[in-house]
């Protein structure tokens, strides 16, 4: 019988391309393009990249260096240091549970737009109501679901090494290929505008880099700021258990520091080289009208893009998708890697008993999540004012309500209660320094706490009580 504990890593490059597929997903491909054309383009960059360098870098090394000092996954890490905050570790398990109800049924529309592209019937992904029609249906978006999580599960069924190392070792140079490789041709596209003026990839890409000030208030320089604050959550799978779990399969020999640093440089990389691939595209032949098309950017606007290209579209949106069922694909395995690896321990079952009965009731849950567009159709306003559908809520519970909530209460933790030199021990362990020491101290008792409190405070729609 296979024990979480006899798994690892079989190296450096193994860990940082796994922790880097599972911080490289939809996240960053779909959500911050939208983001950074929502709030100013070069603004929100700025914004971001420092909140990685400081809050991203902090949340990351705590999760990852809890996983290697304790040898134990999420669930019970945190018990294993204090017993008394056990707690900690069943509140962390919920996010991925929750997580993997919807996360499937995204990637299954992925997994849809891919096949309409190879089939060569991208034009019909283009049309008006396709991706509606599509969700609110009650057959299609269930198979797509179940194709999407059944190559997941057999990911995980094969293990550390076999199938989760071997996987992102194959998938995650060729996604990065990819990125490059559409980022440069969105640079080239050129088209008249509705004016009879020309419109190219490069106006396109100064209006992604470009800081935007126009109408810059206190009150939405805040809102940037937690936007941009959210996306790491998405971006780097912090606070969700999946670090930790990772980082319990991390040899002691391997230096964390350097590996932790080539994590988020990645992570950034694809996250901007994602927003250099869309948003130019888009601006060509739509204009900024079309980049504020917000969370629909992907499903809707990018088809009608790729139609407007001609032939070539329907080449570039099949290895567009593909691309990004990649990328949702090394997210989704690292999520339920976390739910099986605590679950073997928990019920002390085989990994491979275990990713079947996680595969099962990840599909009955999803089914359920499908449904919502249809069967269990149903809206209601969210303590932040948005109004949501059943994926929706299950999404703002995970990431907007739980996860800035686990942040702050993991920060107390290691900030007042076992220390931060706890977690320089095990960043040094290797015998390689620890060169953001002091920068991680400050940063875990003082100001990574006040963030996550605000954040906290504004998901529960707290700052909207007040303005009341």
């Amino acid at each position: 019988m296979e024990t979480k504990k006899t798994s690892s890593f079989t190296g450096s490059l193994g860990f940082v391309l796994a922790a880097a597929g599972s911080a490289v997903g939809v996240g960053n491909i779909w959500r911050f393009p939208y983001l950074a054309a929502k709030d100013g383009g070069g603004l929100f960059l700025i914004v971001y990249l420092a909140l990685v360098v400081t809050f991203g870098f902090t949340l990351l090394v705590t999760d990852v260096a809890i996983g290697r000092k304790t040898r134990e996954n999420a669930l019970h890490a945190f018990g294993s240091i204090r017993k008394r905050w056990a707690f900690l570790g069943y509140l962390t398990f919920l996010v991925p549970a929750i997580i993997m109800t919807y996360y499937s049924v995204i990637g299954g529309w992925i997994v849809r737009y891919l096949v309409a592209y190879v089939s060569g019937k991208g034009t019909e992904a283009a049309r008006d109501g396709y991706f509606t029609a599509f969700i609110t249906s009650k057959a299609s978006p269930v198979f797509f679901m179940l194709v999407f999580l059944a190559f997941t599960a057999f990911v995980v069924y094969r293990g550390v090494e076999k199938g989760i190392e071997k996987f992102a070792r194959i998938v995650m140079p060729g996604l990065l290929l990819m990125v490059v490789g559409i980022g440069i041709f969105s640079l080239t596209l050129k088209a008249p505008g509705e004016n009879g003026q020309l419109r190219t990839g490069l106006d396109g890409f100064l209006v992604y880099v470009i800081p935007s000030l126009e109408g810059i208030t206190v009150s939405r320089f805040l809102n940037v700021l937690l936007d941009a604050m959210s996306q790491l959550f998405f971006s780097l799978s912090v606070s969700m258990g999946i670090m930790i779990t990772y980082g319990s399969y991390v040899k002691k020999d391997i230096n964390l520091n350097r590996s932790l640093s080539q994590i988020e440089i990645f992570d950034t990389l694809v996250a901007f080289l994602a927003g250099m691939m869309i948003i130019p595209a888009v601006y060509v032949f739509f204009g900024t009208e079309g980049m504020a098309s917000g969370p629909s950017l992907m499903f809707v606007s990018l088809p009608r893009v790729f139609e407007a290209m001609g032939a070539a579209g329907q080449v570039l949106g099949a290895v567009f998708f593909l691309m990004v069922v990649f990328a949702a694909l090394t997210s989704s395995v690292s999520i339920m890697e976390t739910l099986v690896a605590n679950c073997m321990d928990i019920f002390h079952a085989s990994r491979q008993r275990v990713s079947m009965a996680i595969g099962l009731i990840s599909a009955a849950a999803s089914l359920i999540i499908c449904l919502g567009y249809n069967v269990f159709y149903f809206e209601m306003k969210l303590p932040n004012g948005s109004t949501a559908q059943l994926l929706d809520l299950m999404d703002y519970i995970s990431n907007s309500f739980l996860m800035p909530f686990i942040s702050l209460l993991t920060c107390i933790f290691v900030g007042w209660i076992v220390k931060p030199d706890w977690i320089c021990q095990e960043m040094e362990a290797s015998g390689h320094s620890f060169t953001r020491k002091r920068l991680y101290t400050i940063m875990i008792r003082y100001v990574t706490p006040i963030m996550m409190a605000v954040l906290f405070l504004q998901s529960a729609g707290v700052f909207e009580l007040i303005k009341r």
